[in-house]
Order: structure tokens, then C-alpha cells, then sequence
């Protein structure tokens, strides 16, 4: 435990911090997985929906510096790529 003040502060904005950046990776996981299952399911509205928001969700984690770039990139292709099968 850090006995210098501005440690003590430190550790609690890391920790708030923290809470936060794992909030919005549990939110892009989760918008992921609600592309994944319309598109399981063969409502192409639904995934169409739902790729749109995962994809916004992705650029803001790349923004923030929470995903890197290629993550985002192979993740919108790969979606995009399973919602486009729908039609198939």
C-alpha cells in the first residue's frame, strides 16, 4: 500500500479508471455476440442493426485506446462478412 499521498490518489483513479475500460470492453464483447447470434438466428434487419452498433463501439475503442486498430478492422470484416451470408 503506497504511504506517499499522490500514490494514495493514484490507485484510486486507476482503479476507477479501470472499472470503466472494463465496462467498455464487456460492451463491445457483448455487441459482437448480438451480431453473432441474429445473424445464427437469419434476421438480417436484426444483424444489420447490430453490426451498425458494434461497429460504433469498436471505433470508440480504438479511439480511446482500448482496442488496437487491427482488432477493430479484423472484427468489422468478420462481421460484416457473417451478415452478408445471411442473404446467401
Amino acid at each position: 500500500m503506497p504511504q506517499i499521498q499522490s500514490q494514495k490518489k493514484r490507485v484510486k483513479t486507476n482503479n476507477k479508471r479501470n472499472l470503466a475500460v472494463n465496462a467498455q470492453k464487456s460492451a463491445l464483447k457483448t455487441a459482437i455476440k448480438n451480431v453473432l447470434s441474429a445473424v445464427e438466428a437469419n434476421d438480417k434487419e436484426a444483424a444489420v442493426a447490430a453490426l451498425n452498433t458494434a461497429n460504433s463501439k469498436l471505433d470508440k475503442a480504438v479511439a480511446k485506446g482500448i482496442q488496437h486498430r487491427n482488432y477493430a478492422v479484423r472484427q468489422k470484416s468478420r462481421l460484416a462478412k457473417a451478415v452478408n451470408s445471411i442473404a446467401a
